[in-house]
């Protein structure tokens, strides 16, 4: 067994592959150095950070050059701080600690063994000891009642964070020195929140204390399939449970970047398990929807890479007997994309109505309904019984005895501080062109609009897109939907109770609102 790197640049052994550094999306866990065992992505943003449990709004570095070296079997990637672009400027400002330094982590593949070194251009500040680490991010849904060892100890990863907490200092009392590029708009102290708080961009005063420190964990030493462990030559291990300064934070693996090193700052060795049978299982991918009889119809089967067999393929339909074979399906090959090839099926001659599956050797699809009416019934109704309901700002939106969320942000709408950027791209100008001074509340503002799915922000592309998309349904297709009840006077929203009004329009109108009202 043996980690060597591919034709697509990732160390490859089997079933596991090690990515360094092949996307750039930390805020998102995507990132680093990344580790996929037998088919799911465990562990990911490998890399350098300035806190131990980072979060989406804290310093990331700049990347500034990757090289591949086939002949070494080695990807190396050169990085720095702050990213400049970044600093209290742009879509996301950041609040960069005042230590500037490049790094290269150098990633290789020995054997069976990945090894990670970590070299600095110049020591650590003193302010930053104990801050400064190498972290690698656990997934935690596929860890809940899971087992890890750490040296001598063990330990279960828990459902929800624990305490107790760890009271440290936190970066933001080493910022402030470093200018930002002459456009930046963004104040520091207000982007902390004057420091009062909680506060996500300075979030790393306060942490969880380690589950365990030592010099080598193991994660999932009851599966075959996930386990892997984790050696530090000389930097101490510890175990982090981000979730509890971050709600979407991860467990995390940290060794702090001692003080007195730059070459070989950080040495890991990570050992993979790996299942030399283990091989993806085919996937067969037809319409959730279904398919109506008249229109096209194909089924993709989905494969490992390395899988060079070939099943036969059925379709098959369901009567009061169970399934019965209707005919095999000849396959196509479509190719290969990122990490798996493709088979396609065509059965657009198969015109009967019913419920129907297709086999790919042992390997089952979902139910489908090829019928006329395929169209007529939760397909795209759903977004506006549920979807769109749900996610109305300024309403309490209820189901039954259900209460999705109460009457929020009925006390916002205040004119934004002038010349000034916030975090997740709001922004506001010099002149705000009207008659109101920061912090006046501004009268019909607060109305209408659709939450962004994971900020609760009104974005006025999503406002502005969602009701062009809405009103060409009526006007093109007449389309007509009433389940809900929305009283926009008194801010409530009754989903599954009609009140005689197409909800299509009356969903338009609730966009309308909030893009007319800042007009």
């Amino acid at each position: 067994m043996a980690f060597q790197l591919n034709k697509k640049n990732y160390f490859e052994d089997h079933g596991v592959n090690i990515m360094v550094f092949d996307d750039i999306y930390p805020a998102g866990h995507q990132s680093g150095v990344s580790i996929l065992m037998h088919g799911k992505r465990v562990a990911t943003n490998g890399d350098v950070r300035f806190e131990q449990t980072p979060g989406q709004w804290q310093p990331v570095p700049k990347q500034q050059n990757r090289v591949v070296d086939h002949e070494k079997n080695q990807i190396t990637t050169t990085l720095s701080y702050p990213d400049m672009q970044a600093h209290l400027h742009g879509f996301n400002p950041i609040i960069y600690p005042d230590f500037e330094f490049n790094y290269d982590v150098i990633v290789t593949g020995s054997g069976d063994v990945i090894d990670i070194v970590v070299n600095l251009d110049r020591p650590i500040a003193p302010e930053f000891a104990g801050k400064l680490c190498f972290n690698l991010e656990l997934f935690p849904g596929e860890l809940f009642g899971k087992p890890w060892m750490m040296d001598d100890r063990s330990g279960i990863f828990p459902v929800q964070p624990n305490g107790p907490t760890k009271i440290q200092s936190g970066n933001y009392a080493h910022t402030g020195k470093m200018k930002p590029i002459s456009d930046a708009k963004a104040d520091r102290e207000r982007l902390a929140g004057y420091n009062k708080g909680y506060s996500p961009i300075r979030a790393d005063d306060l942490v969880s204390l380690p589950y365990a420190c030592g010099h080598s964990f193991t994660v999932r030493p009851d599966d075959a399939l996930s386990r892997f462990t984790v050696k530090s030559e000389d930097a101490e291990l510890k175990l982090y449970d981000g979730r509890l300064n971050h709600n979407n934070g991860w467990f995390v693996l940290s060794s702090e970047i001692p003080q007195n090193k730059t070459k070989n700052a950080i040495h890991w060795t990570i050992r993979p398990n790996v299942d030399e049978s283990w091989c993806y299982a085919p996937v067969v991918q037809v319409s959730q929807i279904g398919y109506h009889p008249d229109q096209p119809k194909k089924a993709v089967v989905e494969l490992d890479a390395r899988d060079e067999s070939r099943s036969k393929v059925m379709l098959k339909k369901l009567t009061t007997e169970g399934y019965q074979d209707v005919k095999e399906l000849p396959s196509t090959e479509w190719g290969n994309f990122l990490r798996y090839n493709y088979l396609v099926c065509d059965f657009s001659d198969v015109t009967e109505e019913g419920i129907y599956i297709v086999t790919y050797g042992d390997h089952i699809s979902g139910n489908f309904r090829i019928s006329k009416d395929v169209y007529d019934r939760g397909v795209w109704q759903p977004v506006l019984e549920y979807f769109l309901p749900v996610q109305m700002c300024h309403m309490r939106v209820n189901e039954k005895y259900r209460v999705w969320h109460g009457h929020c942000h009925h006390d916002d709408a205040r004119m934004a501080p002038s010349d000034y950027e916030q975090f997740d791209g709001a922004a506001q100008c010099a002149d705000n062109m009207t008659k109101y001074n920061a912090g006046d509340h501004i009268e019909g503002l607060n109305a209408g609009g659709w939450h962004d799915a994971g900020d609760f922000d009104l974005r006025i592309e999503s406002q502005t897109g969602e009701m062009y998309k809405l009103a060409a349904a009526f006007e093109e297709f007449d389309a007509y939907v009433d389940e809900t009840t929305i009283d926009q006077q008194n801010h409530i929203v009754e989903i599954h109770q009609p009140d005689g009004k197409n909800d299509v329009l009356q969903q338009v109108e609730h966009g309308a609102l909030s893009v007319v009202g800042g007009y």
